[in-house]
């Protein structure tokens, strides 16, 4: 399933297929931005989003077998509810 098939199936329930695009792209773009804040968006029986931070490591590049120092960064993490996983 892809965004468009969330948002045809949103249409089905709103009047317009434009009204579900738009409900659509406003949740996406709410959780980003929450997530953009570091907040843990907890979504009730379906699961919680949170950004987890990753440290600074040592990798190697695959192709020359090389030690390369791999930047920390942020990544975002899913926990399913026992709801999602268990109807």
């Amino acid at each position: 399933m892809n965004r468009l098939d969330i948002i045809k199936a949103v249409a089905k329930v709103l009047s317009t297929k434009g009204e579900a695009a738009k409900a659509v792209e406003t949740t996406f773009e709410t959780i980003r931005e929450a997530l953009n804040r570091d907040e843990k968006v907890v979504v009730s029986n379906f699961g919680t989003f949170r950004v987890r931070r990753r440290a600074q490591r040592t990798g190697r590049n695959p192709k020359t077998g090389q030690q390369v120092a791999v930047p920390p960064r942020k990544g975002v993490r899913f926990k399913a509810s026992k709801n999602l996983l268990n109807p």
